[in-house]
């Protein structure tokens, strides 16, 4: 009886220590995530693909940051979206290297860097979201928290041009529920 309970023991430990190797050995299937690129490398980039620019700015002790990047930056639907449409730029405000731009340096003035201050217009508030047209042009800082519904109708209202032909509000009410709205889950991972 004793052998019997040892060998089928034996047997499992085998089998599950086997299946455990090899569901390590198994490659996973990449995840998918925003190309995030420096500032530097997107100003490059448009030069020779002209693409608008959506630009996370961020400092690294910010919590509502840290949210997005956890809840907002994973939807799936986001990711397509910006990934195809946008140049996708995180830069931290309180950055202390110099960042050139064509024949422009912007340097780090105290605790705020040149460039995060033309781009929030002097008012530092984090996180912003900075939409920038194809030619670096403004379009529109959001600040604060963007839920990834909101975030996703911004995007795509900036992104598709919708923001040249009608207000943000009637986009909300119609274009984005016909075009963009099925690509966007009603709930996300955190619920909202």
């Amino acid at each position: 009886m004793n052998r019997r309970f040892i060998l089928l023991a034996a047997f499992i430990f085998s089998v599950v220590g086997l299946f455990s190797f090899r569901q390590a050995q198994e490659p996973k299937p990449a995840e998918k995530k925003i190309h995030w690129m420096s500032i530097k490398e997107a100003f490059e980039a448009s030069q020779k693909k002209p693409k608008k620019f959506v630009i996370d700015v961020y400092t690294d002790w910010c919590g509502w940051c840290k949210v997005m990047d956890r809840q907002t930056f994973t939807q799936p639907a986001i990711i397509d979206y910006v990934n195809e449409n946008y140049y996708a730029v995180k830069l931290n405000a309180e950055q202390k290297e110099d960042i050139v731009l064509g024949q422009r340096t912007f340097k780090a003035q105290g605790n705020n860097h040149e460039l995060a201050i033309a781009l929030l217009n002097g008012q530092m508030s984090y996180p912003t979201t900075v939409f920038l047209n194809e030619k670096m042009e403004m379009i529109q800082p959001v600040p604060g928290y963007l839920e990834p519904r909101v975030f996703h109708q911004i995007t795509t209202y900036f992104g598709g041009g919708h923001n040249q032909k009608e207000s943000f509000d009637q986009y909300k009410a119609g274009t984005y529920v016909k075009q963009y709205q099925p690509a966007m889950p009603t709930t996300t991972a955190a619920g909202q």
